[in-house]
């Protein structure tokens, strides 16, 4: 007991002598001018206070931590220590520098995590993106996007291979799971693991459970569809006219003036009641106008120069050639099949299969914005309500925005703009955010950016660019961007009261579904049992404008023929009248009762002949209306 009381009082000694010499080097800092001076009581100095607690803790002759509570010894009570470590005591700052303190855990503050804890603590609805990372996950700091603010749309981004299309799937299992219906196209297959339920693991569970995640497989009630019947899925088809000029002429590649030129041709077709539903039908259209028949017509309505309509027509043939007529025509999709809901109450998740994006990328895309158009006429206003409607995922979103017209951008941005009061949100999902334009980007509330790579002096200007339009936070996100692990990003969302949360690290939540695509079979037997098949698997070619202009060149065809054969009666007949005057003439000097046979006249003549007989016969067919067509 002797020895314990000797230890105790020379670990009290050790601690009075280490506040005295921190109180002498406090004193030389201030008279340098280096620090301010403090309280009159050195003990509530951090630095003194945080001095005596290091030499107090340790035992000097044992090395070994002294109990917290000891009893104390001989009437010694111990100064409370309430101070913080200092940044770095083994490397004292240089006169004159300005001390930070610095957190040894990661790149943010105690008071910085406190704000990031409290900014996400939503009181409505939310969907769960992962843990606040500051050097490891903080399972008490979980970064959310409240429900009701999916509307303002958003933005994924990040380089190939970071985890976007898992973060996209972990976001629509969720809004599947909260009754909300999902639409985002499959690019890959990777999505379709939605309808099967993920494998467990022993990293996936280590992983989840460190950001305080509790896993558990499940699948999600999922409806493939395949653009005009092209892969596994419900065909949906679009017609011409409702697809408009603005949008094709995106997916031709046309030109300011040609695509002006095409939306007269789409004006006399919506004039003269001429359906547009495929390809075939516009063609036939142009064919027209630029004719002899359709000129009048043409110049009417302000006319196209046959070059133009040349570019178009070869630009229609190519795209036909690449299989898109199968893109186009009947049945029309109803874009409202997208807002379904089960009997229990979850989200469809409605996923398009894109197997040939790689050479139609134009197509894709445009495709996808046809959609959102379509939508936007249907749906009724709702105003601001407490969960969207539905979420369209628009993965891969570079291709809807290359090589776009004026005309074109204005629709995107007036889309995008407007059908949130229709109750959809939008989700952008592409590599960086330039590949949006400002004017859509500046409409987008929350964002998910993964890693981004810095390889070339064009990334390195966009990983700049991208940084800037961060609120400022205590990260250095030059630097955190390109040292992103895979399922990790920077969140920032639009809170609860429209405002930006903080910037947080956030380890991303791994989704419930299969990580691989559905089996081939099983997304087959869904397809087969899905209840639409039966309205839009067939494809439907009715009397259209192809048709009705056949019908027209045919007649007109007819007419030019049957005015031919008259000028050519006509003509006969002239010919005939100067052979009977001819011959008249040559028997004047003879018997006048020898004249004409039977006293016939040339009309009666011409009439019994075989050409006559001829003209008669097409005349009075006519007449009856039983001429073949």
């Amino acid at each position: 007991m002797s020895d314990e009381l000797a230890e105790a009082r020379a670990a009290v000694e050790a601690a009075r002598k280490a506040q005295a010499e921190a109180e002498a080097r406090l004193a030389e800092l201030q008279e340098a001018g280096i620090v301010e001076p403090g309280p009159a009581d050195p003990a509530h100095d951090p630095a003194v206070a945080a001095a005596a607690a290091e030499a107090a803790a340790t035992n000097p002759r044992t090395a070994e931590p002294v109990p917290e509570h000891e009893p104390p010894v001989d009437g010694v009570v111990e100064a409370p220590v309430d101070g913080a470590v200092p940044a770095d005591p083994d490397e004292p700052a240089e006169p004159g520098a300005v001390v930070e303190p610095k957190d040894a855990e990661g790149p943010l503050t105690p008071a910085e995590v406190v704000a990031i804890r409290e900014g996400y603590a939503f009181e409505g609805a939310s969907l769960e993106m992962g843990a606040l990372v500051n050097g490891d996950p903080d399972p008490e700091t979980q970064v959310r996007i409240p429900l009701r603010m999916l509307n303002r749309h958003g933005l994924i981004a990040g380089a190939t291979g970071t985890g976007k299309t898992k973060t996209l799937q972990g976001l629509a299992e969720q809004l599947s799971a909260a009754g909300v219906p999902v639409f985002a196209a499959d690019i890959k297959g990777d999505l379709s693991g939605l309808a099967s339920p993920g494998e467990s693991g022993e990293k996936l569970l280590a992983r989840t459970a460190g950001i305080g995640q509790a896993w558990e497989p499940k699948a999600f009630p999922t409806q493939f569809y395949a653009l005009g019947g092209r892969g596994i899925g419900v065909p949906i088809r679009a017609t011409v006219l409702s697809f408009g000029p603005t949008l094709l002429a995106k997916v031709l590649g046309l030109n300011d003036t040609q695509e002006s030129s095409l939306g007269i041709v789409f004006a006399y077709a919506d004039e003269q009641r001429l359906p547009l539903i495929d390809l075939k039908d516009l063609r036939e259209l142009l064919l027209w106008l630029t004719g002899d028949e359709g000129k009048p017509e043409l110049k009417r309505l302000g006319g196209i120069s046959t070059q133009t309509a040349g570019v178009i027509l070869r630009e229609l043939t190519a795209f036909s050639e690449q299989g898109a007529d199968a893109f186009f025509g009947e049945t029309e999709f109803d874009t409202r099949e997208l807002l379904r809901t089960t009997p229990d109450g979850l989200g469809v998740v409605s996923l398009l299969e894109l197997p040939g994006v790689a050479s139609q990328p134009a197509l894709f895309s445009t495709f996808l914005m046809w959609l959102l158009a379509d939508l936007f006429e249907d749906l009724p206003e709702v105003g601001d309500p407490e969960k969207p409607k539905l979420v369209f995922f628009f993965d891969e979103a570079h291709l809807l925005f290359k090589d776009a017209s004026k005309d074109f951008l204005s629709a995107i941005t007036q889309t995008v703009r407007l059908i949130r009061s229709k109750g959809v949100g939008i989700v952008f999902v592409t590599q960086t955010p330039k590949d949006v334009p400002g004017d859509v980007l500046a409409q987008l509330g929350s964002r998910v950016q993964h890693q981004l790579r810095a390889h070339t002096p064009d990334d390195a200007t966009a990983l700049r660019a991208t940084v800037r339009t961060y609120p400022r936070s205590g990260y250095d996100l030059e630097q955190v961007l390109t040292s992103l692990g895979i399922g990790e990003a920077i969140v920032t969302v639009m809170g609860e009261q429209g405002a930006p949360t903080p910037v947080a690290w956030t380890r991303l939540r791994a989704p419930q579904g299969s990580m691989d695509p559905t089996p081939e079979a099983t997304m087959r037997q869904a397809v087969d049992a899905s209840p639409l098949l039966a309205t839009y698997g067939p494809a439907i070619d009715r009397e259209s404008a192809y048709e009705i202009l056949q019908a027209r060149l045919a007649a007109a065809q007819e007419a030019q023929q049957d005015e031919e054969s008259r000028k050519a009666a006509e003509e006969e007949a002239a010919r005939l009248e100067r052979e009977a005057r001819a011959n008249r003439g040559s028997r004047s000097g003879g018997s006048r009762s020898g004249g004409s046979r039977g006293g016939g006249s040339v009309v009666t003549d011409f009439i019994g002949s075989r050409t006559g007989q001829t003209i008669i016969r097409e005349i009075v067919r006519g007449i009856l209306g039983n001429r073949r067509r």
